[in-house]
């Protein structure tokens, strides 16, 4: 079986904490089990470039338990735990082709292995196996049935290809449907985000001025949790809703160069580019602290921020330090990559539980569909989304009312009035 992973030894101490992770994942345990009974995947080939973690592990062992031949590769090159990576190999025979801090070049020959094993179904962390198809080996694209898309930025990539007429499958925006982003992105990525920053930099919140760029769910997540430590919490977006939205909510709201001038950490959440930039660096304060927890590592200028340093070196694990022309030095976390899974462990468990759940729905509505399926976004039925969360409500040992007759009668009437 072809793999390459950082440490075959280290797979006692993943197979380990995959056990940990799954005891929060309820949803998915009920799932695996009724597939490994039906095997609704059986003879299908998935190629998953996700964050090799140990709830995607979870996630891999449940496609194969539906009878899936699936591989696995890295859907960032800092985002990959090598112990799980080891683990997935040795202890379950999954092909995995992740390694924690790879270059560039290894990130990509990771990715065309993934594609090597000519998929049926892909699942994506940011549309990087989708764009490589649609590309470099535009052959496959006659093979794919359909692609699961998992975050925000990969969506937007998406919809831009459906835009141009560019998508030639069926793709399922995973991250669109509320037992999703609802709370992978706000919960998850809120916790997950300042977990990431402490273990970091030991960054005390309290009495703070923290910056958070963008107030989309992610945004919401980091500030409402920043916010809780006792961080003084300003927000800066380009959506006038969201912006008001913000407000309401009691969160100062500026334009990133007025607030650049007051922050103490900075928190990228857009999905955007150069959200940080040169302007903002040259105003910052000493000893500012910045971080991403976007997808991609384009949300801050790093290449501006190196133009305007006179030299830089490692203060400590996930921490680069600048310093600048004017003597004054600001910090980088995890490379400007995201912070929440390069500096620590990724969003918990229970969350990520219903995010999986409906990759692993998908990939059997998929398997099914597929002869009728369009080359556009999909998004997820609403019954699959209303299951995912009654089974959620049970495992957590939640009840809830059900409308009577009459209360669904008159919900579905317009002949009752005042």
């Amino acid at each position: 079986m072809p793999y390459d992973i950082k440490d075959i030894n280290l797979s006692q101490m993943g197979q380990d904490r995959i056990a940990w992770a799954e005891r929060d994942m309820p949803v998915l345990r009920q799932i695996r089990q009724r597939f490994a009974d039906e095997k609704p995947l059986a003879g299908t080939k998935v190629a998953a470039c996700l964050h090799v973690t140990t709830e995607t592990a979870n996630l891999v062992l449940t496609l194969k338990a539906g009878g899936a031949d699936v591989v696995l590769c890295a859907s960032n090159p800092l985002s990959t735990q090598d112990d799980v990576a080891a683990a997935l190999v040795q202890k379950y025979e999954i092909p995995v082709f992740a390694i924690k801090g790879e270059d560039n070049d290894t990130y990509y020959k990771h990715l065309n292995a993934a594609l090597d094993t000519n998929p049926n179904i892909t699942m994506d962390d940011g549309a990087d196996l989708v764009s490589l198809i649609l590309t470099k080996r535009k052959h496959q694209a006659k093979e794919i049935w359909g692609s699961m898309e998992e975050t925000t930025t990969g969506v937007i990539r998406l919809r831009a290809m459906e835009k141009q007429k560019m998508l030639e499958f069926p793709v399922v925006a995973i991250n669109d449907t509320p037992t999703k982003h609802f709370f992978d992105n706000r919960y998850g990525t809120g916790q997950s985000t300042l977990d990431g920053i402490l273990r970091a930099t030991n960054f005390l919140f309290a009495g703070k001025y923290v910056v958070v760029a963008g107030y989309g769910w992610c945004g919401r997540g980091v500030a409402s949790r920043a916010r809780g430590l006792g961080a003084k919490v300003i927000v800066t977006e380009i959506d006038p809703l969201k912006a008001l939205e913000a407000t309401m909510d009691g969160f100062e709201v500026l334009p990133m160069l007025d607030a650049a001038r007051s922050g103490d950490m900075f928190i990228t959440v857009t999905g955007d580019i150069h959200v940080l930039r040169e302007e903002h660096f040259k105003v910052m304060k000493e000893g500012a602290i910045i971080c991403n927890s976007g997808h991609f590592n384009v949300e801050i200028d790093l290449e501006a921020l190196s133009h305007l340093s006179v030299s830089r070196r490692s203060a400590r694990a996930f921490v680069e330090e600048y310093k600048l022309s004017d003597g004054k030095n600001i910090y980088v976390l995890a490379d400007g990559r995201l912070v929440n899974i390069a500096a620590a462990e990724g969003h918990p468990a229970c969350v990520m539980d219903m995010s999986f759940a409906n990759q692993s729905l998908m990939s059997e509505w998929v398997v099914k569909n597929h002869g009728q399926l369009e080359a556009k976004v999909y998004d997820i039925p609403t019954a699959i989304d209303e299951h995912i969360s009654t089974l959620k409500l049970a495992s957590l040992g939640i009840k809830i009312d059900s409308l009577t007759d009459e209360q669904s009668k008159y919900l579905n009437d317009w002949q009752m009035g005042t």
